[in-house]
């Protein structure tokens, strides 16, 4: 479908700098990366209780919801998978305007799409958490049940399985969520938010 040539931007009578002011912080993106399994949509919402407790808004995209609503025409192929990552960048950019801060749980395997998002938002407004972890322990844990049916044929282009996964090169941060807990991960994005001015 070609985009409209009929629309024109609006400017916003209030910015994203005054908003940040109400808000008393920064916003931004947290993109979790990494296999199914590894744990992101995990730490992004004990990472979310976290930041609210102290007072910093915020909210949580992950890609099971997102499928059931805004994204909800879109498979998997490499395509659509593109796709849906590119509109998640379109709505976190919005979450940083309207001066939140947006905590993403993706798999999004691939580094362009990945970058493609980085590039939409300031230096200071995307932060790449790669959320590692051995196929091996994401295939034992396995809480949704896809790896097994991946194996078995009845999932096509599941990434890990059949469709690659691109480990990101100079994330901002590497969980490994095999050597330690989810509350030490979350300890470790408060310290990094904290010494970086973040929050």
């Amino acid at each position: 479908m070609a985009a409209s040539s009929n629309v024109t931007w609006h400017e916003l009578s209030i910015t994203k700098e005054f908003r940040r002011v109400q808000n008393a912080h920064h916003s931004f993106v947290i993109w979790f990366t990494g296999l199914s399994g590894s744990g992101k949509s995990t730490v992004a919402n004990e990472l979310a209780k976290e930041l609210y407790k102290n007072g910093i808004s915020n909210y949580v995209l992950d890609g099971d919801n997102i499928r059931h609503g805004l994204n909800k025409d879109l498979g998997f192929s490499e395509e659509d998978r593109k796709e849906n990552i590119r509109r998640i960048g379109e709505v976190a950019k919005l979450f940083v305007d309207s001066g939140q801060v947006v905590l993403t749980a993706f798999i999004s395997p691939f580094k362009e799409d990945r970058n493609l998002v980085r590039n939409l938002l300031e230096e200071d407004e995307f932060i790449e958490v790669y959320v590692k972890c051995p196929i091996e322990v994401c295939e034992n844990r396995d809480p949704k049940g896809l790896y097994q049916k991946a194996r078995n044929g009845l999932i096509k282009n599941f990434t890990g399985i059949d469709s690659p996964y691109e480990e990101p090169e100079n994330p901002e941060i590497v969980l490994e969520t095999d050597r330690f807990s989810i509350e030490e991960c979350v300890e470790q994005l408060i310290s990094y938010l904290t010494k970086r001015n973040f929050i």
